[in-house]
């Protein structure tokens, strides 16, 4: 019962081929033609094997061992380093990546579903190489031609890892405050060298055992730049130089946190070390934000991967665990002599168990979505199919973000309910996960920022005209003469209505925005999630009751919440009527 976790491909495999038809997406793509279901179905089932037989059992040691500290130097816990380097040595880093970077050429969907079963099987480990292709798709598209001739191969295929380093003592969320300095030096091996001073805090894999070198990305001041986010550039200041001797790139502790302990997130002392820039002086949030990006994708799979890892561990126990008799349960169901039922024949745990996995199910539709979104953003050859695409990414990567790292914090929390006291003790597994869980809320933008930046930054500014144009495509793949078809098109018309009403009333209010962005996102999540049951309950083959008890938990347990959140945005209002369609 307290195994580890498992990955699930046939799940995974039913979403990303018979509901959205991956295969035939992919195939209009340039250079991702070869992408056929049985490539990608092959590619999955080893990636689980893997996932389930080298990374998974090492979580609980990495959790009650943890990483050590000692004369700047970070040693991971057992198994962690042979395990990274048999996973880039297999070449899983490179899925993604440019064939003439050193990787694959493969979908990034592909991409996330590994990294979801990563995060569900050892969230401390899959740090370490979950900023990877964020590091190269940023030094990619913005580093100079020498710097990427020596690092962007070895970022691509993994032997190297990298890191982000943005957070200072003082400089959290507000990266304008940002102090550490970067001087420009004459000559130096590439373009653009500086020495960085400074100090980042909450830096993940900043220091450790599992790569021969670490590649910092830096955000630093140059000398009389200005104040605020617009005096901040890129910098790769690397752990070893190119001639082998060790950066002034130090690591002075790491933290004792309340999860992740297989994961070292670290204290970095820059003193005096060599940089180089990436991208212009003054640009580099612009550079950074392709990593915040691709990580915001990650950590939304890192949410829907650990609630699954949960779930599982929680329906595990119900079918074991007898407690009490359950009503309605048939005598056939007992054993003989047997006065107990077991908890999955109990409506409380059922319940749990089946909203869970509604929001696991709906949370990897959209995410799986968004990966092939964001693939043909990259790769289609026509113009309006791009923009289309980039708009989908834009709008629902704060909502995936922010609602399911939301979702598997509390909805973890919720499967430890079904183990009672033994899932409040270490030897079950499941309160590790509500641990690990927690700091998803936190970390790559709090929940309360991607709020923040889906109302007021992508919908209010134009009107709500960019999310008008993404909902009318949803509701272009709906049947108003379906039952739940057509309560969804009438979810999606309140929300394009609130929408607008919310545009035409925060220019007379400048806090009202602010006010109801965190349940404006929550909304926006739960219609999104409609639209995805719509999608599942559509295709051949979901009559099952594997997919039908989820669909009844969320459209009894889960969408009424959208009239609550509605009403309390609407409270908000000047006019409360205003936001009742005629």
């Amino acid at each position: 019962m307290s195994s580890s976790y498992q990955p699930r491909p046939a799940d995974n495999g039913f979403l990303l081929f018979n509901v959205l038809q991956a295969p035939s997406q992919l195939a209009a793509l340039s250079g991702l033609t070869e992408a056929d279901e049985a490539l990608m179905t092959q590619v999955l089932d080893e990636a689980g094997k893997f996932v389930g037989e080298v990374v998974a059992p090492l979580s609980r040691q990495g959790d009650e061992i943890g990483c050590r500290w000692e004369a700047g130097q970070v040693t991971t816990p057992p198994g962690f380093r042979d395990a990274y380097q048999a996973f880039w040595q297999a070449g899983w880093p490179a899925l993604a990546c440019a064939e003439e970077d050193g990787g694959q050429g493969l979908p990034w969907v592909l991409e996330g579903v590994l990294y979801e079963w990563l995060s569900a099987a050892n969230h401390g480990w899959t740090m370490a190489p979950g900023l990877l292709h964020g590091a190269y798709e940023c030094l990619k598209h913005h580093g100079h031609a020498d710097l990427k001739a020596a690092y962007l191969n070895r970022i691509a295929s993994g032997e190297w890892l990298a890191t982000m380093c943005l957070t200072e003592p003082h400089a959290g969320s507000d990266l304008g405050l940002v102090r550490t300095q970067a001087v420009p030096q004459d000559g130096g091996r590439f373009p653009g060298e500086h020495r960085l001073s400074g100090t980042k805090i909450f830096i993940s894999g900043g220091e450790h055992d599992l790569s021969d070198n670490i590649v910092h990305l830096v955000l630093a001041r140059l000398p009389g730049a200005p104040a605020g986010p617009k005096g901040l550039s890129l910098f790769l200041a690397p752990k070893f130089l190119p001639d082998g001797s060790r950066n002034g790139a130090h690591c002075d502790r790491i933290e004792e946190k309340m999860g992740l302990h297989g994961s070292p997130t670290c204290v970095m002392r820059f003193e005096d070390a060599t940089g180089w820039l990436v991208g212009q002086p003054g640009a580099g949030l612009n550079a950074m934000f392709i990593m915040m990006n691709a990580a915001r994708v990650h950590v939304a799979l890192q949410g829907i991967g650990l609630l699954d890892a949960a779930w599982q561990k929680a329906d595990a126990y119900a079918r074991e665990r007898r407690q009490m008799r359950a009503p309605g349960a048939r005598p056939a169901s007992r054993g003989d002599g047997d006065s107990a039922d077991l908890l999955i024949e109990h409506p409380a745990m059922r319940r749990i168990l089946d909203v869970q996995r509604a929001w696991i199910d709906a949370g990897r539709l959209l995410a799986y979505r968004t990966g092939l979104a964001l693939d043909q953003a990259r790769h289609h050859p026509d113009a309006t199919a791009r923009d289309a695409a980039q708009r989908w990414c834009s709008l629902v990567t704060p909502v995936l973000k922010a609602a399911w790292t939301h979702q598997a914090f509390y909805g973890a929390s919720e499967c430890l309910q079904v183990l009672g006291g033994h899932g409040y003790v270490r030897e079950w597994g499941i309160e590790q996960i509500v641990r690990d869980a927690r700091v998803s809320m936190i970390y790559e933008g709090t929940n309360e920022i991607q709020a923040i930046d889906l109302l007021l930054r992508k919908v209010l500014p134009d009107g709500g005209e960019a999310l008008g144009q993404v909902l009318l495509s949803l509701r272009g793949s709906l049947d108003a003469a379906r039952d739940f078809d057509a309560e969804v098109l009438r979810r999606l018309a309140e929300l394009r209505y609130l929408t607008t009403t919310l545009a035409l009333a925060g220019g007379q209010d400048a806090v009202l925005a602010s006010q109801v962005a965190d349940d404006y996102l929550r909304a926006v999540a739960l219609v999104l999630m409609a639209w995805a049951w719509a999608q599942i309950a559509q295709t051949p083959g979901a009559e099952s009751a594997r997919w039908q008890a989820p669909l009844k938990a969320f459209r009894e347990r889960v969408l009424p919440e959208l009239d609550l959140r509605l009403k309390l945005i609407k409270l908000q209002l000047p006019n409360p009527n205003a936001a009742h369609p005629a």
